[in-house]
């Protein structure tokens, strides 16, 4: 009977705690949710070996905002029992974003100041150039020959990109054939992955791939933008955003080509949809809000430094999602960045009827640099508005 007894007295065993959110391989903004077993009296949450939240609870349910730093981490989440005993689940990797950067609505609203500086910068380039940069946060922002159509490189993989996961249906599975070709076409702008999940998405046709991409697209509208064959080996202020053609480089229709502002508008749509927000997740298949957090994580890993961030990337607090492309006349890049008191989209797009090389890139990093600075500083926003296509 003694035996019983003392068998009664021991604590039931706590399950580890289920992590809802984030989910390995995604972006997350520091939400992080889940369920713990009955008899639960403590949770701590360590991000890396930081104590984040260390509270007693009595529901199994939890919710906390964390503040992540921007870079690949590990969340634990640690259950106690009136006892002392405990147990832990962990989920990595996880990139973390600032929580101010959770997209929001905004009012497109056009940054004269922000405007004359880019307008200056793209006067001392060497060729043609397009610039589309917008504070996700507040709306403000500038554009310069942002619909003018350039010879797209590799931008149009984020096309590519987007289509695979709508008819994928999930991001792919870690360690298949999808995620090995999916993360050196992004990460690494490897043609041959491209050209290979445009024959997976064409079921053997490249050329076919690149028609699905291209319904995508157009469905998204995104009219700027056209994909051909494979690779070689919001709403407005009575000054709105300009959206215009001031020069108009030379590039070759029907075979790739993309805007500013398309590209910009690509990057906005994920940023978006990582909240459960916008267009993507109206297009027709399925692509989900997991879609877009993987999406993002894939591009926090890109390869391609000294262009966008080329001086606001050494900052601790900035991270710089990115794309880029480049030809021998043309070279772009377009990203989010990230930091602590937000997000911005931009994009910039060069053109050179020699050789398009690393006066392209400097552009880029300097548009960045004076974007990020005055972002910083917002103004008051403005009292009078109108709304324009999302």
């Amino acid at each position: 009977m003694l035996g019983l007894a003392l068998a009664a007295a021991e604590p039931a065993t706590l399950a580890r705690p289920v992590i809802v959110a984030p989910a390995p391989r995604e972006v997350s903004f520091g939400v992080v949710r889940g369920r713990v077993s009955d008899g639960t009296v403590r949770i701590v949450v360590k991000v890396g070996q930081t104590t984040a939240v260390d509270v007693p609870v009595s529901d199994t349910h939890f919710r906390f905002e964390l503040s992540l730093p921007p870079r690949d981490l590990a969340i634990h989440v640690t259950a106690f029992d009136a006892t002392g005993n405990s147990v832990t689940s962990t989920v990595t990797p996880v990139f973390g974003l600032p929580r101010k950067a959770y997209p929001t609505a905004i009012i497109s609203t056009l940054d004269t100041y922000l405007s004359g500086q880019i307008r200056s910068l793209v006067r001392e380039f060497p060729g043609t150039a397009a610039v589309f940069v917008q504070d996700l946060r507040t709306g403000r922002g500038a554009a310069w020959n942002a619909r003018a159509r350039f010879q797209a490189a590799s931008t149009p993989k984020l096309g590519i990109a987007i289509e695979l996961l709508r008819v994928l249906g999930r991001p792919p599975a870690q360690g298949t054939y999808l995620a090995g070709r999916f993360w050196k076409m992004l990460v690494y702008s490897d043609n041959k992955a491209a050209n290979d999940l445009m024959g997976w998405l064409g079921r053997g046709s490249v050329d076919a791939g690149a028609l699905r991409v291209n319904a995508t697209l157009e469905a998204l509208g995104l009219r700027d933008t056209h994909m051909r064959g494979g690779y070689i080996l919001g709403t407005a202020t009575t000054r709105p955003i300009p959206l215009r053609v001031e020069s108009q480089p030379p590039y070759f229709p029907g075979w790739k080509h993309s805007s500013a502002w398309d590209m910009a508008r690509i990057h906005g749509f994920v940023h978006r949809a990582a909240a459960g927000q916008g267009p993507l997740l109206r297009l027709a298949g399925h692509f989900s809000p997991a879609d877009g957090r993987y999406m993002l994580w894939v591009l926090a890993h890109v390869a391609d430094p000294g262009k966008i961030d080329r001086y606001i990337g050494t900052r601790s607090d900035v991270a710089v999602l990115h794309k880029a492309g480049w030809i021998l006349h043309a070279r772009h890049d377009t990203a989010l960045v990230f930091w602590r008191e937000g997000v911005f989209v931009i994009t910039v797009m060069t053109w050179h009827p020699v050789e398009a090389g690393s006066s392209s890139d400097i552009l880029a990093g300097r548009i960045a640099r004076i974007a990020l600075r005055r972002f910083e500083n917002t103004p008051p926003p403005s009292t009078r508005a109108w709304r324009l296509p999302s």
